[in-house]
């Protein structure tokens, strides 16, 4: 079993910025494994937002590339997710998922109000 908690979330104006964080346990070894964040708006499917590998290579989606950084402590099992100049675009439910694992957070809600 592996659990993945999300927090940092929460309402913020457009332009401003919030971290998320996402913290693995369970039976599994973190550090050897890319993570990703994704994000789900009502009414649209769950999409990738970011990665990044067990090297700390990088991939981001177009909407969020030069505002959005994901980065990694393995010492803590935990990936970040660092949001700025943020959008009304950007109001989701964010989920944290180590890639090539079934296993979701239970998400954590950003909203950006204009």
């Amino acid at each position: 079993q592996v659990q993945l908690v999300e927090s940092g979330g929460g309402l913020v104006q457009a332009g401003g910025s919030v971290t998320l964080s996402c913290t693995a346990s369970g039976s599994i070894r973190f550090s050897i494994n890319a993570v990703g964040w994704y994000r789900q708006a009502p009414g649209e499917q769950r999409a990738m937002v970011a990665t990044i590998t067990r090297g700390g290579s990088t991939n981001y989606a177009d909407s969020v590339k030069g505002r959005f950084t994901i980065s990694r402590d393995n010492a803590k099992n935990t990936v970040y997710l660092q949001m700025n100049n943020l959008k009304p675009a950007d109001t989701a439910v964010y989920y944290c998922k180590i890639l090539g694992y079934i296993y979701w957070g239970q998400g954590t809600q950003v909203t950006v109000s204009s």
